[in-house]
Formats: structure tokens, C-alpha cells, sequence
């Protein structure tokens, strides 16, 4: 047996509020202009919120109205000051990513992972993760005495083939008025105990805010940055980690529609050639449409991409084949971009 860890955050950490914004202020100006260029970075702390990045769009975005009404949905205060620096995109970028080029937004490699753990294709460990931050916020709505920020990560025991077979630490730092914490430590041990018996998974010992106490928590106990949650968002160390953050990039920025194309294509492989894990790389060169290569590896080794890959992974194709222009990237910032 081997020792590995995994990670996730809460909602309403910092970093994680930070994604969301730019997410949110990226759907607005996808919902009223398609066409819409963003590459959105939010930094907050004491009392502030910096809003920066490059937008082109004929969108007209009310962004303090934005930023207030997720500030308010994470569980936090909303009387922050909020700094709007928003510029227009490089035309020397949108050069080759316009709508008669429909070259990629950046260069770089994207990975794509996916696994035979869980009906999700996704590591057992980081479901478990995700569906107790879900529960977390969902339960600090209703309990008073738990508050927005966080972060859980599971240690656990491995076998030769990568498949957890037991929990050996749990360790989940969590906000809260300190006031209650016998009754907080309790109901989060018997949530995860509950969510873990869903899989027959033994935890053998939960470490509950090892420093001894997390009153003071959010942007007045620290900073956010979007993009700082980068294995958090992918696959909470399951898989390596290429190109650039998500948040706040509209999909010809192949960061992120690339990254979100690669899994798709693990998922299918996964099943076409019966593997127990699929690990998808595409690499990109700035304003060129098609990828400069696609590397496949799993359990079974190297397996050749079919050649139609090269054209299905073209900027224009990935964003119609995902429907890109009409997701929701606020709701993929909240726990993780990968979830089923």
C-alpha cells in the first residue's frame, strides 16, 4: 500500500470567490454578445476587489452588481470596494483568433484525464471530495455557526493499480464561530463517515482544524487570486496540470475549451478500449487553428490519436461540439470544472 493525497476547497475560500467572479462576469458578457473576448482576473482582500484583465465585447456588463451578488451567494459581506480596471484585449492576439481565423487564444498543453473509479470516470477520492464541499455549502446556508471558508483533503491508502482502498487521514480546515464546535466537528465526521460508507471506504482518523481554531476567515483572513486553484479545478493532483487557469477565459482561450475537449476525449477512449485510467494532452500554438500534436497514454500504454482528433480539437469545433457559448462557468468555478 501506498500513501497519496488529494485536495479541495470550499466555496467560499478566497481563491475560489475570485474564480467565481471572473466566471460570472465572463457569463454576462457571453449572454449578451457570443462574440465576447475576456481573459478576466480578480485579486480581493480587506475590504477590496480588484477587477482587471482584457475584455472585448459590445456586452454592457454592470460589474459591481456582479461581484455584490456573488460575494452575497458565497456568504459574504458585500460592502466591499470594488476597483473596476478592465481593459480591452491585444489586437496583436485577436489577430489570429477572430472569427475568420479561429486560431487558438494561447499556446501551450492541455490535459484530459479520466478513470474507472466511479460512475463520474473520475478518481474515488476527489468525488468524495466534491460531494462534501457541496454538502458543506449547501449546510452553512441553513447553520449559523458554520461559515464560508475552507479546504478538505483526503490521505489515503493506495494499491499497485492507483484504487483507494482506505482513508488514512481526513483533514478538513473549516470555518466557524468556534462557539460550537462540538456540535460542527461532529455533524462534518458523520457526514463523511456517511458519504464514504456510499463506497465502503473506512476513514481511520479525521484531523478538524489541526491549528485549533478558524474564526477569522474569508478576505479578511487572507487574499484571493483567480487561477491560484489550478489542481484543485483539474483534477486535485490525479493528473498532471498544463497551460493555464480557467476562470474568467472565454473559450477560444484553449486553456480552457481544450482542457474541457481533452477530458472528453479520455472519457471516450476510457470506454472504447476498456481502461482502467486515460490521460489526453493536446498542445496548441497561438492563432494556429489545429493542435500542433495529441498524446494518449493510459494503462495499457501509448495508444495513436485517430487523425479526425486533430480536426474535431480546432478552436471553432471544440466550442460548437461543447456548446461553450452557453454554459454556465460560474457553476464549474464552485467546486471543480470536472464533475461527471
Amino acid at each position: 500500500m501506498r500513501l497519496y493525497t488529494n485536495e479541495i476547497v470550499f466555496r467560499g475560500h478566497p481563491d475560489k470567490v475570485c474564480d467565481q467572479i471572473s466566471d460570472a462576469l465572463l457569463d454576462a458578457y457571453l449572454k449578451e454578445d457570443k462574440h465576447s473576448r475576456c481573459g478576466i482576473e480578480v485579486m480581493g482582500g480587506k475590504g477590496k476587489i480588484f477587477v482587471t484583465g482584457e475584455v472585448t465585447s459590445n456586452a454592457h456588463v454592470d460589474i459591481e452588481k456582479i461581484v455584490k451578488r456573488v460575494l452575497k451567494d458565497v456568504g459574504y459581506d458585500t460592502n466591499y470596494e470594488i476597483i473596476d480596471n478592465l481593459g480591452r484585449q491585444s489586437p496583436d492576439i485577436a489577430l489570429g483568433t477572430n472569427d475568420l481565423v479561429g486560431g487558438a487564444g494561447d499556446q501551450g498543453m492541455m490535459f484530459g484525464y479520466a478513470c474507472n473509479d466511479t460512475k463520474e470516470f473520475l478518481p474515488l477520492a476527489m468525488v468524495i471530495l466534491q460531494r462534501f464541499s457541496k454538502w458543506y455549502d449547501e449546510e452553512r446556508k441553513k447553520c449559523s455557526y458554520l461559515m464560508s471558508d475552507g479546504k478538505a483533503e483526503i490521505t489515503g491508502y493506495y494499491d499497485d493499480k492507483i484504487k483507494l482502498k482506505k482513508i488514512k487521514y481526513f483533514t478538513i480546515s473549516y470555518q466557524n464561530d468556534e462557539k460550537h464546535r462540538d456540535y460542527t466537528d461532529n455533524l462534518i465526521k458523520k457526514t463523511c463517515l456517511n458519504i464514504c460508507n456510499d463506497y465502503g471506504i473506512e476513514i481511520e482518523e479525521f484531523l478538524i482544524n489541526p491549528t485549533g481554531r478558524f474564526e477569522i476567515g474569508g478576505f479578511l483572513g487572507d487574499s484571493g487570486l483567480t487561477g491560484r486553484k489550478i489542481v484543485v479545478d483539474s483534477y486535485q493532483s490525479f493528473a498532471k496540470v498544463g497551460g493555464g487557469a480557467f476562470s474568467g477565459k472565454d473559450p477560444t482561450k484553449v486553456d480552457r475549451s481544450a482542457a474541457y475537449k481533452a477530458r472528453e476525449i479520455a472519457k471516450q477512449y476510457l470506454k472504447k478500449y476498456d481502461l482502467s485510467w486515460c490521460e489526453v494532452v493536446i498542445s496548441y500554438a497561438i492563432g494556429i487553428d489545429e493542435p500542433l500534436s495529441i498524446y494518449i497514454d493510459s494503462d495499457k500504454g501509448y495508444i495513436e490519436p485517430e487523425e479526425s482528433l486533430y480536426l474535431e480539437c480546432t478552436p471553432k469545433n471544440i466550442i460548437k461540439d461543447l456548446n461553450l457559448l452557453n454554459t454556465c462557468y460560474e457553476e464549474k468555478a464552485r467546486f471543480g470544472h470536472f464533475q461527471d
